[in-house]
């Protein structure tokens, strides 16, 4: 069968050139997991000032996940918090969760997208600009999770003598988790 559709216009398309797009979608699917460690690995050498480089801090803060007893879906979550870092350094966990969200619970996604906000010295900033977003953040079901995750493994995980797990170590998890049904579409 032809991969390539005739039409110019979507309206326009025929049942047979339909099945064509669902097919290079459904293709495109099986290859996500592989889409997401190459972005990942786009982190490595940028440090943004930092004293390791964006995919050190990514595995050093899904390797404090796991070592702690995460489930796979947390850890991977904790790999690529940050996955938006180039693209959307202003609202990156927003761009990480829109990824996650067909894959994970709504709690993880939830993390994930405000983790940058709740980081201590933002969230007391934004809080003191805006008491009501304070109020509305902390009253959501998984803030608690988000500051732990803050706390306990992202604001940490910037140690260059840390004993980081390689990213081999994560790749059957990411695999594993895009491979999956998704959860929900948004």
């Amino acid at each position: 069968m032809n991969r390539i559709v005739n039409f110019t216009r979507a309206d326009l398309a025929t049942e047979e050139e339909l099945k064509i797009i669902d097919n290079c979608f459904e293709d495109h699917i099986k290859g996500l997991a592989k889409s997401i460690i190459e972005a990942l690995l786009d982190l490595r050498g940028h440090y943004m000032g930092y004293r390791v480089d964006q995919l050190e801090h990514s595995l050093q803060t899904a390797t404090r996940a796991l070592r702690d007893g995460s489930d796979q879906e947390t850890i991977v979550c904790a790999l690529l918090h940050d996955i938006g870092e180039l693209l959307a350094p202003v609202n990156h966990g927003e761009f990480a969760a829109a990824i996650l969200r067909p894959y994970i619970s709504s709690e993880n996604a939830w993390m994930v997208q405000y983790h940058g906000i709740l980081q201590s010295d933002t969230y007391i900033h934004q809080v003191a600009l805006d008491q009501n977003k304070g109020e509305q953040l902390q009253k959501h079901p998984a803030f608690e999770q988000t500051i732990r995750f803050c706390k306990m493994w992202d604001q940490i995980s910037f140690d260059p003598n840390y004993d980081t797990l390689p990213l081999s170590v994560f790749v059957p998890m990411v695999e594993s988790m895009f491979d999956q049904k998704v959860k929900c579409i948004s």
